[in-house]
């Protein structure tokens, strides 16, 4: 029960501490979102609860690939101003530059790394 609490209550403080600091201090609020501080946690769960090294390293590659073909969603939200898009728009245009980014990869790409 207390795992399960911490899992939910830790990234919910990171976004909370994120929307305050980028109200701020934007470039801050970037650099604390560059942090791989989920998949710090993620990693550690997955090890504390099977001890799976294997299982970790294939995850590991696999996050090496999927997070640059993630990077498309920030370019919407990065233009916005300039090309005269509400949020909304670029955001759902992120997501789905997102998705068909990393849905040809898994479609495409190779099964296994």
């Amino acid at each position: 029960m207390i795992t399960s609490l911490v899992r939910v209550v830790v990234p919910v403080l990171i976004i909370l501490a994120v929307s305050e600091v980028s109200r701020r201090s934007p470039r801050l609020g970037a650099v604390l979102l560059t942090l791989p501080l989920t998949s710090v946690l993620a990693f550690g769960a997955a090890w504390f609860q099977d001890h799976d090294l294997k299982s970790l390293s294939q995850m590991a590659r696999e996050t090496l690939i999927l997070v640059p073909l993630g990077l498309p969603f920030f370019v919407p939200l990065a233009f916005a101003e300039r090309l005269g898009l509400g949020f909304w728009l670029a955001m759902g245009i992120g997501l789905i530059m997102t998705v068909a980014s990393i849905g040809l990869w898994i479609w495409v790409g190779p099964r296994s790394l």
